[in-house]
């Protein structure tokens, strides 16, 4: 049994992953159980974690630290970059709808962070470079620690203990952090109960029909409307003198002609001025047949993008509205649905609302693929290419104007950011970064709970005998106040004035703290597109924030 011993006793690889597998298998089944409908899910993995930490601590088990060091950060990776290629494709639309606001909010839970960091800790007699390793825990952010560490040295070379208390600090109150920004989310939950806005697809499309009755249009062609706006329009049925039609650019607009188009709703007021008149009829009910809704033989379908060959092909140089006599009205992207124009690239996984004969959108299924086995196989290429980008961009130190220490994103900041473009701007250079939802998934999951088992189990070595002394005490009420207070004190601001649903408002928060493990619960019990995106359209600009918020602040107050 010798081999048995040095299996579990031994510090190897492969006692690395016998933890990482006990502790994320007891903490996922743990993380199931419901206490008054409330579960903990993947986040229990942390706590697991800081059991089995402790547990090994007590039995003096010695784990082999680079390779728990090298599975925390990977994992850490995956789920970052994963999450940024997931929201990518619909993350500048949603930074143009309410990133503004969001990313505000968030920059006042860091400064309300900062603030109850500073007041808790004068109030407490902690000491400034501790207060500041309590913030760094508590915010759950270590490359904020290094920046601080850092210039605490460049100010005071001789300050080594202070700086090693400072780790000490954020020790205590990383674990802190997560219990702290977890239960706000509970809260929080419970307070929004009932504010969640269920939504299956974000669009700003919207369907309405003009009557044509501005004497300026009468005689002129679709293509000559469009060169009156710089806005888009797609018309995808006509009626003419009883007659129903699919107009083409050269189709000429003559009076009392009726047209359904698909258009943007900011810009429903501007056409209807162009045209003339807008009919009262509501084309945007969930209830619609629009098969039937003319008695012609036209038909509204919809086509997969699955040939890899298109990706980030423009529609218009397909030329499938001539060829076939088709309207391609709408496109299905990431949960949003985007106004199709012929210069919209197409990205695998796209779904075509195509208007035409059943003959002509069989056709178009066939160039197009249409076949939704051809996406189950991803691009895994890309998956490490990203990775790849995503480490060098995070490792790459910004010099800042009257810094004299350059700021990195780090490996949270860097691989997400990178996600991010890859999944928005790939196709144009014909990368593929499509998975399905259920493959996307599994990496981050895979990511998240290699991330908390790791990171609970490295924070579980002496966590009680600290936790339970005088000073580490104080140390708790300080990380749980800076945790907390902040968070809640946002989310009822968010809810109240900002008029947020809950997946945002969480979303938003987790970002702040940088928190992804109170993200799991999130997306658990609310709709996670939006919580994602939330998380996405914050947290580059908060990482940022924070690090260089950290060297101000010593620089400030040292």
């Amino acid at each position: 049994m010798e081999w048995f011993h040095e299996l579990f006793f031994q510090p190897s690889y492969l006692q690395t992953v016998l933890l990482i597998a006990v502790i994320s298998a007891v903490g996922l089944a743990l993380g199931q159980v419901k206490v008054k409908s409330v579960s903990l899910g993947v986040a229990f993995v942390f706590f697991a974690g800081i059991f089995f930490g402790e547990i090994c601590d007590r039995l003096s088990i010695v784990a082999d630290a680079r390779m728990v060091q090298f599975a925390q950060n990977f994992g850490l990776i995956l789920f970052v970059y994963s999450l940024g290629v997931q929201v990518g494709p619909g993350f500048f639309t949603s930074l143009r709808k309410g990133g503004l606001k969001l990313n505000l909010y968030g920059l006042m839970a860091i400064v309300l962070t900062t603030v109850t960091a500073i007041a808790a800790g004068l109030l407490c007699g902690v000491s400034y470079p501790d207060s500041m390793g309590l913030l760094c825990g508590a915010a759950t952010n270590t490359p904020m620690l290094g920046a601080a560490q850092h210039t605490l040295l460049e100010v005071h070379p001789g300050a080594l203990q202070e700086a090693n208390n400072m780790a000490s600090a954020c020790a205590v109150g990383y674990p802190l952090g997560v219990v702290g920004v977890l239960a706000s989310m509970i809260v929080l939950r419970v307070f929004m109960k009932g504010k969640d806005k269920k939504k299956e697809t974000q669009t700003d499309t919207y369907i309405a029909e003009f009557h044509v009755s501005n004497p300026a249009v009468f005689g002129i062609t679709i293509a000559d409307v469009n060169k009156l706006t710089d806005r888009h329009i797609i018309i995808s049925r006509l009626w003419k003198a009883g007659k129903i039609i699919i107009p083409s650019a050269a189709t000429v607009i003559e009076k009392d002609d009726h047209l359904l188009a698909v258009l943007h709703r900011d810009d429903v007021d501007r056409f209807r001025i162009i045209f003339g008149e807008k009919e009262s009829t509501d084309w945007n009910r969930p209830d619609i047949d629009w098969n039937h809704i003319d008695g012609s033989n036209l038909v509204s379908k919809h086509v997969l993008v699955t040939k890899r060959e298109l990706n980030g092909v423009k529609i218009g140089s397909l030329h499938l509205r001539n060829s076939f006599d088709i309207n391609i009205t709408r496109v299905g992207r990431a949960g949003i649905e985007l106004v199709a124009p012929p210069g919209l690239r197409l990205q695998l996984g796209d779904r075509l609302t195509v208007v035409g004969t059943e003959t002509a959108i069989a056709k178009v299924g066939e160039i197009l693929g249409n076949e939704e086995k051809e996406l189950r196989n991803p691009n895994l290429v890309a998956v490490f290419i990203g990775i790849f980008l995503g480490v060098i961009l995070g490792s790459i130190p910004i010099a800042i104007p009257g810094m004299s220490f350059p700021v990195k994103l780090g490996i949270a900041g860097g691989p997400i950011i990178v996600g991010i473009l890859m999944g928005a701007f790939g196709p144009r250079i014909h990368l593929s970064t499509y998975t399905t939802r259920s493959a996307n998934l599994m990496i981050r999951q895979i990511g998240i709970v290699m991330y908390l088992a790791c990171l609970g189990f490295g924070a579980g070595h002496g966590f009680v005998d600290t936790v339970f002394s005088f000073h580490g005490l104080i140390w708790v009420l300080v990380s749980l106040a800076i945790a907390t207070l902040p968070v809640l004190v946002c989310g009822f601001l968010q809810s109240r004035f900002g008029r947020m649903d809950y997946a945002q408002t969480a979303g938003t928060l987790c970002a702040a703290m940088a928190n992804p493990m109170a993200l799991t619960y999130v997306n658990s019990n609310s709709d996670e597109d939006e919580a994602s995106e939330a998380y996405a359209t914050v947290y580059p600009l908060s990482m940022f924030i924070r690090v260089i918020s950290a060297q101000i602040l010593m620089l400030l107050f040292l």
